[in-house]
C-alpha cells in the first residue's frame, strides 16, 4: 500500500511525534495513505493526546476553581460610601459650557488691586508683575447637569494659567456647597469625552479590520478586564481585603478570560497560561520580598495619600505590590503567547525535532522578543515619570541621590521586578511548550483516531521518511 500513498493530509491533522526514532505512534500518524480524507479542524493549534490533555487539565482546573471561590468570597458588592472631602478627585463635580468670554484689566478684578513692588526676577514677583499689567479673561460658564441645570457663574482666568478658555468650550466644574453661593462652582478640567471616546472608536475599528474575529475577541477580554478592575480588585481593596490577594485572584481571573477567549481552548493556550502564572508567581515572591526590604510605603503623592486619608485600613505598600502583579501581567501574556506560538510553529515546520532542539530554536526567538520587551518596559516607566525626573534634574542631583528618593526607587523596584518576570517567561515557557508538544506520543489507550485508522490499514511502525514528506507537503500548501 506504501507504493501506492497519495500526498499527506493537509495542516489540521499534523503528526504528534518528535525526536529521532519517533515510534509507532509517529509513523502511524504520519504515513497512512487516507490521512489526507481526515481532518478535526481543530485550526492552526495541533491537538495534542488524550493523556497531555488530561495532565494539563489536571492541573489548571483546580487552578480555576481557587479563582472562582476566591472571588466569590472576596466579591465586594460595590465601593463603600464615605464624606466627601472637596479635596483632589474626592470632589462632587458637574459638566458646564463656557457661553461668554470677555477680556479685562487684570488690574480691576484681582482682589489685591495694587501694583506689586516684590522682586520680578523670581517666578512668583514675575507672575504677580504679569496679573497686575497684563489682560485676564472673564468667562461666563453654564452649568449643565445636577440639581443647578442652567445656573450661571463667571471664572476669572490669569493671563499666565496654563489652561485658557473660550466660548463654547465644555469644561468639568466642581461642587462646593458648604462655600459661598458665588464661590460654590469652580471650572477644574477640560471636558475631554468626545476626542477620547472617538479616539477609543478608532482603535477599536483598527483592531477588527486587522484582526477580524480574533480582534473581535481581544476588545471583549479588553472590555471584561475593565469589568473585573472596576467592579472587583478597586471595591474589594476598599472593603479592606488584603490587596495582595485582591490583586492575584483578579489578575489570574483576566489572565484565563483573556488567553481562553482570544485564542481559544486548546493545550497551547494552556502552556501559555501555566507559563503566566509561573512568571507572576515570581513577581509577587520578588515584589513582596523587595519592596518590604527597601521600606516602600506606597504613600507618594496627594493621591496616595488622599487615599490613606479616606481608607487608613489600607494597606499602602500591599497596593503598590497589587500594581506591580496587575501592570505585569499585559506584557506577560504577549510573551508567553509567543513564545508557545513559536515553538508550536517549529514542531510543525519539522516535527522530528526533540525537545531540546525545540527549546534551542525558541529561546533564540524569545532572546529578540524580551530584548525589546524589557527595553519597552522601561522606556513606558521612565516617560510616566518624566516630569518627575525632569524636577530632579533642574535641582541638579546626583543620580544616587535621585535613585534612593521613594518616589523613584517605587518606580525603580517596579520596573525591575516586572522585568525579571517578563525575562524569565521567556525560559519557562518556552520549556513547557517543548515538552509538552515533543512528549506528545499517544500510547493504544490514547491514541488520536487518525493513528488508529493508520494502525488498522497496517501501516510500518517506523515512517520517517514519509514523515518527512509530509512536513514538506504542509509547507507547499500553507
Amino acid at each position: 500500500m506504501t507504493s501506492t500513498q497519495p500526498p499527506p493530509y493537509p495542516p489540521p491533522e499534523p503528526p504528534h511525534g518528535s525526536g529521532a526514532g519517533a515510534g509507532t505512534g509517529n509513523g502511524q500518524g504520519n504515513g497512512h495513505g487516507h490521512g489526507h480524507g481526515h481532518s478535526h479542524g481543530h485550526g492552526p493549534a495541533a491537538p495534542v493526546s488524550r493523556h497531555l490533555r488530561r495532565v494539563i487539565a489536571a492541573i489548571l482546573i483546580p487552578f480555576a476553581a481557587a479563582v472562582l471561590i476566591g472571588l466569590a468570597v472576596l466579591w465586594p458588592g460595590g465601593a463603600p460610601a464615605h464624606e466627601r472631602t472637596g479635596v483632589g478627585f474626592d470632589r462632587q463635580t458637574q459638566h458646564a459650557t463656557v457661553t461668554k468670554v470677555l477680556e479685562v484689566s487684570c488690574q480691576s478684578v484681582n482682589a489685591s488691586g495694587g501694583v506689586p513692588t516684590g522682586d520680578t526676577s523670581t517666578a512668583e514677583g514675575s507672575s504677580a508683575q504679569q496679573q497686575a499689567d497684563g489682560t485676564c479673561k472673564k468667562a461666563t460658564i453654564r452649568v449643565d447637569t445636577g440639581n443647578d441645570k442652567g445656573r450661571t457663574f463667571n471664572e476669572i482666568v490669569q493671563p499666565d494659567q496654563s489652561r485658557q478658555l473660550s466660548e463654547g468650550q465644555e469644561v468639568v466644574v466642581a461642587y462646593e456647597p458648604s462655600a459661598p453661593e458665588d464661590l460654590q462652582y469652580s471650572v477644574t478640567d477640560v471636558n475631554r469625552r468626545f476626542p477620547m471616546a472617538l479616539l477609543a472608536g478608532i482603535f477599536a475599528l483598527a483592531v477588527v479590520a486587522v484582526g477580524r474575529l480574533r480582534g473581535v475577541m481581544a476588545l471583549v477580554a479588553l472590555a471584561i478586564s475593565f469589568l473585573v478592575l472596576n467592579f472587583f480588585i478597586l471595591p474589594a481593596i476598599l472593603q479592606g481585603s488584603n490587596p495582595l490577594i485582591v490583586a492575584v485572584i483578579g489578575a489570574s481571573a483576566i489572565m484565563l478570560i483573556a488567553l481562553y477567549l482570544c485564542h481559544g481552548l486548546s493545550a497551547r493556550t494552556s502552556v501559555a497560561v501555566l507559563g503566566t502564572l509561573i512568571s507572576l508567581l515570581l513577581i509577587g515572591i520578588l515584589g513582596s520580598v523587595f519592596i518590604d526590604w527597601a521600606a516602600l510605603t506606597g504613600n507618594t503623592d496627594d493621591n496616595t495619600g488622599l487615599i490613606h486619608g479616606l481608607y487608613p485600613e489600607i494597606d499602602m505598600s500591599g497596593l503598590l505590590l497589587a500594581g506591580v502583579i496587575i501592570g505585569s501581567l499585559g506584557v506577560l501574556d504577549d510573551v508567553t503567547v509567543t513564545q508557545t506560538s513559536a515553538v508550536w510553529e517549529l514542531h510543525e515546520a519539522n516535527p522530528s525535532t526533540g525537545w531540546r532542539g525545540l527549546y534551542r530554536a525558541g529561546i533564540r526567538i524569545g532572546r529578540d522578543h524580551i530584548a525589546s520587551v524589557v527595553n519597552t518596559l522601561v522606556l513606558a516607566y521612565a516617560g510616566a515619570a518624566l516630569p518627575l525626573l525632569l524636577l530632579f534634574s533642574i535641582a541638579q542631583s546626583s543620580v544616587g541621590t535621585v535613585a534612593n528618593s521613594e518616589l523613584v526607587a517605587e518606580e525603580i523596584v517596579r520596573t525591575l521586578i516586572g522585568s525579571i518576570g517578563l525575562v524569565a517567561s521567556v525560559p519557562v515557557t518556552t520549556a513547557l511548550a517543548a515538552l509538552v508538544v515533543s512528549a506528545d506520543r499517544p500510547t493504544a489507550q490514547g491514541q488520536t483516531p487518525a493513528q488508529a485508522q493508520a494502525q488498522g490499514h497496517g501501516q510500518a511502525p517506523d515512517a520517517r521518511p514519509a514523515a518527512g514528506r509530509g512536513g514538506r507537503g504542509r509547507r507547499r500548501k500553507r
